[in-house]
């Protein structure tokens, strides 16, 4: 048995193509692909690791003798989002799909959201983040209301001025939008989008927090009713709505992501610390940001080498994704791709895990290694690299 799993989400960092990308507008879809070639791009690490010996990867060398396990997972939850992706890791398969607002939200609903949060409610329909706040931040700022937009997940996210709603209001009107947003406008995640400065340079503050509906029983509950310990790094925790999590370190962005998760390196404790690295996706996916998406990347590797060194004889390392963000498409939405699976020990059996039915996978093998029967869908890998 591993005493400790470590699981790092990639947010976005999709590998190719899932075989039902044309029901969601996504063939050709390749994140890994379209930053691999860019001059800022470096994964020496993950390529030691097996990277590139994935099955259908024919753009790049395979490594000579990986060091790791490797393999990829399609989804087979109907979406393509942050909150199907990371609750089908964990057990949850999403048969239908949340609810998408592609001509805005019903203005009955906006009206009486307006009147429970006492702001006026702008634009209503869907919007880059960035620039809503650029064409809206000023009338917002000036009116002291609330920016309400989505995208192409299923999500209700709401913008406002630190300065003229502070942040505690902005979760209080978010905490409202949650409670209203049932049936048929139950979206997967209501959104705070706080954001700061003056007009023609207003920027997205680190103060983002999410409120996702709850989870069904899922890996992370079966694991603390076991009496192991689950540790949310980064938006885990929102993601789950609190759901099984029995510790949390709340950091924004990737670089406070892995000083959190470098942190949990050096505590003793048995379980799982589940981590998420947003940036790729919300900063350069969405943005169609190749050159930033490919830093991104060779700085997470960096950082990957030193935890692989640091990392004790019964620690297990599973890096994954829950979606793409290819930045070199015309969209800028997420894309149907199949994941990486790449799994690291000290004495692991470097073995190629195929191409696995379903993201699942992930989280029976966790309940698998902590001897915990559960009657979750997946297929346990930890045999294969023992």
């Amino acid at each position: 048995m591993y005493k400790r799993i470590f699981l790092v989400v990639l947010d976005s960092v999709g590998i190719g193509e899932a075989p039902d990308a044309d029901k969601y507008g996504d063939v050709g879809s390749n994140t890994i692909k379209a930053i691999s070639t860019n001059p800022n791009f470096k994964a020496d690490t993950m390529e030691k690791l097996g990277l590139f010996n994935v099955d259908g990867i024919d753009y790049h060398d395979s490594y000579p003798n990986p060091i790791g396990a490797y393999g990829k997972a399609r989804e087979l939850s109907n979406g393509k989002d942050t909150t199907t992706g990371h609750w089908e890791m964990m057990g949850i398969i999403t048969e239908k799909p949340a609810p998408v607002f592609p001509d805005g939200f019903p203005e009955d609903l906006i009206k009486e959201f307006s009147e429970k949060t006492g702001h006026e409610i702008l634009v209503n329909k869907p919007y880059s983040g960035t620039e809503v706040i650029k064409d809206y931040g000023k009338e917002a700022y000036d009116k002291k209301a609330l920016i309400v937009y989505t995208s192409a997940d299923s999500v209700f996210q709401i913008a406002a001025h630190v300065d003229v709603v502070p942040l505690k209001e902005l979760y209080r009107c978010c905490e409202i939008a949650r409670e209203m947003l049932t049936g048929d406008l139950e979206v997967s995640r209501v959104i705070a989008r706080p954001f700061e400065g003056v007009e023609g340079n207003y920027s997205r503050t680190p103060d983002r927090k999410d409120y996702a509906i709850k989870p069904s029983k899922n890996v992370m509950n079966y694991l603390d009713e076991n009496n192991k310990t689950v540790i949310s790094v980064g938006k885990i925790n929102d993601i789950f709505a609190g759901s099984g999590v029995t510790a949390k370190i709340t950091s924004h962005g990737n670089i406070e992501c892995m000083k959190g998760t470098t942190q949990m390196l050096k505590q003793d404790f048995e379980g799982l610390c589940f981590t998420n690295l947003v940036d790729f996706d919300m900063v350069y996916g969405h943005r169609n940001d190749v050159d930033g998406y490919a830093k991104a990347f060779a700085e997470f590797d960096g950082w990957l080498t030193k935890f692989v060194e640091n990392m004790k004889d019964d620690d297990l390392l599973i890096i994954t994704a829950d979606h793409g963000c290819d930045p070199s498409t015309p969209s800028t939405d997420h894309s149907r791709e199949y994941v990486p699976v790449i799994v690291y020990n000290k004495n692991i059996k470097p073995v190629n895990l195929g191409i696995r039915d379903t993201f699942a996978d992930i989280g029976k093998t966790i309940t698998h290694n902590f001897d915990i029967a559960t009657d979750l869908p997946g297929k346990s890998f930890l045999k294969d690299i023992k």
